[in-house]
């Protein structure tokens, strides 16, 4: 093998290497439900099956001339890697259906093995053992880089945005046996027959069992041992992750509950009373910031509060908007004049727009204990969030219940009070006014619909337990509304989220299964 091959054969392993952990991270991300530790179990197992197939290799590495059987090694890596890294993801989604998720990482680091094992057979029969092999190794390892981070930019910034996992898994696939394909072809001295039937048979079989080995892929990876055939209604897949919808209109990013297309106030299963509250809690509301679309639902609410004259969403993964369009129910937010939807980081966003000012910034954040939620809990972002806030101005956010996240809410404030498992905090103090929300509430109309309609007998009595709901707003601890003195104190030994210490993501054991 020749130093120009070994080089084309390092780049070639690593772009697939590579390419593969992207993929992998996917699917270990999503049945995690995200947490933080997700990336560090699966680099965990992905490097320990590298170290493992670069050692088992060097019983293939000849102190002298290579046999032709010997130089047939590489070809049959390439080969038995492709197979083992197609198979990850759909034999993982076939035993997590009755296995715990931890336990599917060995079939990681075998896959990672096999690709490991490639380069360094690769350098040692194409690098001569002389006083430049030292030289001549670094030109393979560039190789081995260069392939390696274009596998993650083309794997992750490309591929993923217009293929799905399956089908990118399977693409992978197809290389993996065409790289062996030409190794067998390119190394002078190896038998290519049996390498070539090989490598043909098997990028056949991949193309003819892709249908049926990812068949409701999502659902087995998401439902678990909760999955009895199900199938869901919409999934949508981008680089920014992926969203599943279930025949009630359940939506799911990543795994993990993000919200359902509803926003009755009467039969109010999603708890969107949470919204509507923005009436009674600031006294004229005409800006109003969304960090996290979702949905909709909340946004459609939002839109339509009297007297709000914009809403500026923020949604990093713009399959969510993909999937409004489809629910008639929130679809006119996409051609609404007041709504100015930006596909963006909410926290990037803030930041390179230090002059933009709202009356209310709202963020139904999701589960504390994802990876990343720190970015929008820590009392550090709270008081950025601060500076984008008109006098008087409210944030409300959701902790999901997480003490560390209330109490950084009633130390980044001067006031801030807990409603339901959402904080809000300004710089004035916060007093709800139920007579404004009753009229804010009446005179709202969604997409011509209006929200209550007193001539129902439901109706009217939904609005009165309302009434009583606000009215009883007070100045220590109920079940749905808390001061910070009472939030303070109930969270005395626990310390508030900040950007160092990341509480809230390490709350829980990195195995859990997703809520």
């Amino acid at each position: 093998m020749s130093l120009a091959l070994a080089a084309l054969v390092a780049a070639c392993s690593g772009f697939l290497a590579l390419s593969s952990e992207i993929l992998w991270y996917r699917l270990i991300s999503f049945l995690s439900g995200g947490t933080s530790a997700a990336f560090g179990v699966l680099l965990a197992a992905y490097l320990l099956g590298l170290a493992f197939g670069s050692l088992w290799v060097r019983r293939a590495c000849p102190d002298g001339q290579p046999t032709p059987g010997q130089l047939r090694m590489p070809a049959i890596l390439a080969l038995l890697a492709a197979v083992a890294s197609w198979a990850v993801v759909p034999v993982a989604a076939q035993l997590v259906t009755t296995l715990p998720w931890p336990l599917l990482l060995p079939l990681i680091a075998l896959a990672a093995g096999l690709q490991g094992a490639i380069l360094p057979l690769a350098a040692h029969f194409g690098i001569a053992p002389d006083s430049k092999a030292g030289a001549r190794l670094s030109w393979v390892y560039l190789a081995n880089i260069i392939g390696s981070t274009l596998g993650s930019l083309i794997t992750g910034f490309l591929l993923l945005d217009v293929m799905t996992l399956a089908e990118v898994t399977t693409l992978l696939a197809l290389l993996g046996c065409a790289l062996a394909l030409g190794l067998a072809w390119a190394v002078p001295g190896v038998q290519r027959g049996g390498v070539t039937a090989a490598a043909l048979l098997t990028a056949v079989a991949v193309l003819a069992l892709h249908g049926p080995a990812f068949a409701q892929l999502w659902e087995r990876l998401q439902l678990k041992t909760q999955f009895k055939g199900q199938h869901f209604a919409h999934v949508i897949e981008t680089r920014s992750g992926v969203i599943t919808v279930n025949d009630n209109g359940g939506i799911y990013g990543g795994g993990v509950y993000d919200g359902v297309f509803h926003i009755d106030l009467v039969d109010d299963r999603n708890r969107v009373l949470r919204p509507f509250l923005v009436a009674a809690m600031h006294p004229q509301p005409k800006r109003i910031l969304v960090i996290g679309l979702a949905s909709g639902s909340w946004t459609q609410v939002l839109a339509n509060l009297p007297g709000v004259e914009q809403v500026v969403a923020i949604e990093i993964n713009p399959g969510y908007l993909d999937l409004i369009g489809r629910y008639p129910l929130v679809q006119s937010l996409l051609t609404n004049p007041k709504v100015q939807i930006i596909v963006d980081d909410g926290r990037r966003w803030l930041e390179a727009h230090p002059d933009q000012k709202f009356d209310v910034i709202v963020q139904n954040t999701s589960f504390h204990w994802r990876g990343h939620a720190t970015n929008l809990l820590s009392i550090e972002y709270l008081q950025a969030v601060a500076h984008h806030m008109n006098r008087g101005g409210l944030n409300i956010w959701n902790t999901t219940d997480s003490i560390h996240a209330q109490k950084a809410g009633c130390v980044a404030y001067p006031h801030a009070l807990r409603f339901d498992n959402h904080m809000a905090g300004s710089d004035q103090p916060i007093v709800l006014d139920g007579k404004r929300f009753t009229d804010s509430v009446l005179a709202m109309r969604i997409d011509g619909k209006p929200v209550l309609d007193l001539t129902q007998p439901s109706h009217a009595k939904r609005l009165s337990e309302l009434q009583e709901l606000i009215a009883k707003m007070p100045q220590g601890r109920t079940a749905y509304f808390e001061m910070c003195p009472s939030v303070l104190e109930k969270c005395k030994d626990g310390p508030p989220v900040t950007e160092d210490n990341m509480v809230s993501e390490f709350a829980r054991p990195w195995w859990a299964i997703p809520d």
